[in-house]
């Protein structure tokens, strides 16, 4: 299943662009990137830091030009191999992360695969 390919723009919050020094770098906007399966419902969500010790990270949600911030509980799914906990959030809609496919990097794949096969990941395992 590929990847959701929503891109959002993330304006750094007003209170910091306050803080900046006058005549000193302004903070930059960032991009985000959605992590969840294609055609998933509600929410584009990407995770922006991880908290280990609560098993937990700080997501941006969002629908248009509206994001948020949440702390959400990482998603307790692990593979079938026992390998893989989900690096989503804990109750996302559709595929968990191992069944997601970014397409750009499945393209950088199948030309490692035909140029330089020792380079390309194996679907094997190995």
């Amino acid at each position: 299943m590929n990847q959701c390919t929503a891109v959002a723009l993330l304006p750094p919050p007003e209170f910091l662009i306050r803080l900046a020094a006058p005549g000193g770098s302004r903070p930059e906007a960032g991009y985000l990137v959605c992590e969840l399966a294609a055609d998933h419902e509600g929410d584009h969500t990407m995770a922006l830091w991880d908290d280990d010790a609560n098993r937990t990270a700080v997501w941006a949600r969002w629908s248009g030009d509206l994001a948020v911030l949440a702390e959400l509980a990482r998603c307790g799914a692990i593979d079938l191999w026992g390998e893989d906990a989900c690096g989503l959030f804990a109750g996302h809609p559709a595929a968990h992360d191992w069944d997601i496919v970014d397409p750009t990097l499945a393209a950088v794949d199948a030309v490692l695969a035909q140029g330089h096969p020792h380079l390309a990941r194996r679907r094997d395992g190995g």
